[in-house]
């Protein structure tokens, strides 16, 4: 599908004129609407894949679990939505939660649909303060996801991405990446074309690149695949989940977090698992370090804690942190997220996680001093 000329106001409104690049840039191939709810477990009973994953489905299985999960909603005291619809997606979290809560300069490269999930996409994210003179106007649909939360706050994602607008690997230039820093990518087969040029053309430029494992059902069904882009030697962080660390080493002897976190780090300069509740682990060079989780352990709704995670570690790089401190930054962030329902962290959140990184002695951003 080819890209819509943008009008002044669009040009001006998606950012383009920045004299500035971004310092981290993300690579989120389409835009993505997230529409958060937390519903009854027997709705999560009846869909087909395991409870915790992200399968992708098509447009009319995502509006059939739309319709259902509005019958299993389940109210919680003083939640007046108890389903949200926001700008989400991976990357987009990260890179949100760098620009909005720790004023630090992104930008995300991407496509857009001229439609009202495109809309609302742009709006959240220029609102965030989020560089968007990257992203691409496309006729078609905007990507969208259904993100389920259990009454334990555990979430199980359905994205729907077959028929959205996204931007294609031969769009890509080197002047994207021109005078930024970091390159943030997710995992993805359906991608992976356009996450290998961006990876290229980020190298050229002298970026450093992050990879996120996205998922346990990514890593078990293209685990091949993502072995060859580890043993690239462009990767210089990578994040997995204990989920993803167990299926990474699946048949091997010891599969536990300690193992996955030295297998990672054997290709990357930064390696890192988390581990929920129980905080996370980390090794760059041969200093490996394990925190507990900061903040109370009960999570509202874990959708974009790892994000977030990924939002506080980078802002510790960036920063000149320690690794520990890297790690600390990244467990309140997280624990900033999953005190609300959705990927988007509110201002009563951020102010929480200011604290938190005060108490810990942490480099806190200028808002917050």
């Amino acid at each position: 599908m080819g890209a819509e000329s943008l009008s002044f106001n669009d040009w001006n409104h998606n950012g383009h004129g920045d004299e500035q690049p971004p310092i981290i840039l993300g690579l989120q191939p389409s835009a993505l609407v997230d529409h958060v709810a937390r519903v009854d477990w027997y709705l999560l009973d009846q869909m087909t894949g395991e409870r915790g994953g992200s399968i992708p489905v098509g447009i009319e299985e995502l509006e059939y679990i739309l319709r259902e999960a509005k019958a299993y909603i389940l109210s919680f005291p003083n939640d007046p939505s108890p389903m949200k619809t926001m700008a989400g997606g991976s990357v987009a979290n990260t890179i949100r939660g760098l620009s909005s809560g720790f004023k630090i300069s992104s930008g995300i490269i991407g496509a857009y649909g001229n439609d009202d999930q495109g809309r609302l996409f742009i709006d959240s994210m220029s609102f965030n303060g989020v560089n968007l003179s990257r992203m691409r106007k496309k006729k078609g649909h905007t990507a969208q996801c259904v993100c389920l939360v259990d009454a334990l706050g555990n979430r199980t994602m359905r994205p729907c991405l077959s028929n959205a607008v996204k931007v294609q690997a031969e769009e890509l230039t080197r002047e994207n990446f021109r005078g930024s820093k970091w390159l943030v990518v997710r995992y993805a087969m359906l991608n992976l074309e356009v996450i290998q040029a961006a990876i290229r053309l980020a190298k050229e430029e002298g970026l450093l690149v992050s990879l996120d494992l996205a998922s346990f059902e990514m890593v078990r069904n293209f685990k091949v695949q993502l072995l060859t882009l580890l043993e690239s030697g462009k990767i210089d962080l990578c994040f997995a989940n204990e989920d993803e660390a167990t299926e990474l080493l699946r048949g091997e002897q010891s599969a536990d977090p300690k193992a996955a976190v030295e297998f990672l780090a054997k290709y990357s300069q930064w390696a890192v698992v988390t581990l929920g509740r129980n905080g996370c682990i980390a090794k760059h060079g041969k200093e490996i370090v394990q925190i507990p989780a900061i903040g109370e352990v009960n999570a509202t709704d874990a959708t974009g804690a790892g994000d977030l995670f990924a939002s506080g570690f980078l802002y510790g790089l960036v920063m000149g942190l320690s690794l520990e401190q890297c790690c600390m930054v990244g467990s309140c962030s997280g624990g900033s997220v999953i005190r609300s329902l959705g990927g988007e962290v509110t201002l009563e959140n951020w102010h929480w996680m200011y604290k938190q990184m005060q108490i810990w002695g942490l480099a806190c951003p200028d808002i917050c001093k």
